[in-house]
């Protein structure tokens, strides 16, 4: 205001300050703000290590080791690093992921997974789903799984049958809610073979992105476009489109390369598995 005053009129600091009551000292206080890099790297260190304390449990940590900051100043820095708890959370799974990207990134291969179900009938009606997961770095179709009705052990079976193959198991796996994906049988798995279940927050398939996109080309391209004369039927076309989808269809968010281009480009090929035959 009054650098404005002063850019209309020929007038002096002072008297500008005396037209809107302004003391002088206000208009020439400079904040002695500091940057929250320590802070925040700190923070986010012992989110990672207690992976259950929420913000003010963290606030004492961070006081205990002479942070002065206030709590509106440390609770901004909690809310931008994403480092929120979530309210609600699976209490029966000791493998549940608490603190992990919301949307499922990855920098490699097998770091992280995702699955879900979708659903489609027979020729005559008769309904069935089929399970898929997909290796959110490469964007590869790790399996699609047909039945009448899935349940937690056939989840695990076709783990099983995945990791077998690769000899190697991801770090985590993004899932939504469902029955079968918070199971005992499927939560033991994955803690025996240390695995993090990262549960997506219930109503927003959002937080897996990757696997919605996959299930939308898998309903569009195979789905909608063929007759399932049973389940035996169903389960061979779903390998011969997951191989065509892993070998030859082009993905936009891989550069138009297929998955399996896409692995062999950026891993070398002697020393890197890379799965090219169906489930």
């Amino acid at each position: 205001m009054v650098d404005n005053i002063r850019m209309e009129y020929p007038i002096s600091v002072n008297r500008s300050c005396t037209i809107i009551h302004l003391q002088k000292s206000v208009y020439y206080y400079q904040s002695k703000g500091r940057g929250d890099e320590l802070l925040r790297m700190r923070m986010k260190e012992l989110a990672a290590i207690r992976v259950r304390y929420g913000f003010w449990r963290l606030h004492i940590l961070l006081r205990r080791e002479g942070f002065t900051d206030n709590h509106k100043r440390m609770y901004r820095v909690y809310k931008e690093e994403g480092l929120n708890l979530r309210s609600k959370r699976p209490r029966r799974n000791r493998s549940a992921a608490h603190r992990t990207p919301s949307n499922g990134s990855a920098s490699t291969f097998n770091e992280c997974w995702s699955m879900d179900f979708v659903s489609d009938q027979l020729f005559d009606g008769t309904r069935f789903r089929a399970l898929t997961v997909v290796d959110n770095f490469s964007r590869r179709s790790l399996a699609i799984k047909a039945g009448k009705s899935l349940k937690g052990t056939d989840v695990v079976q076709v783990m099983e049958e995945i990791t077998g193959q690769q000899n190697a198991f991801p770090t985590r796996i993004k899932v939504d809610n469902g029955s079968e994906f918070i199971s005992k049988v499927l939560d033991k798995w994955a803690y025996d073979n240390d695995v993090k279940l990262d549960f997506s927050r219930p109503g927003k398939p959002t937080d897996n992105p990757f696997i919605e996109s996959f299930n939308g080309s898998f309903r569009d391209e195979c789905l909608n476009v063929n007759w399932f004369l049973s389940l035996e039927d169903a389960q061979e076309k779903f390998d011969k489109f997951r191989e065509d989808y892993n070998r030859f269809r082009p993905h936009s968010s891989l550069g138009n390369l297929s998955p399996n281009q896409y692995l062999n480009q950026t891993f070398n090929s002697s020393d890197f598995p890379v799965l090219t035959g169906p489930l």
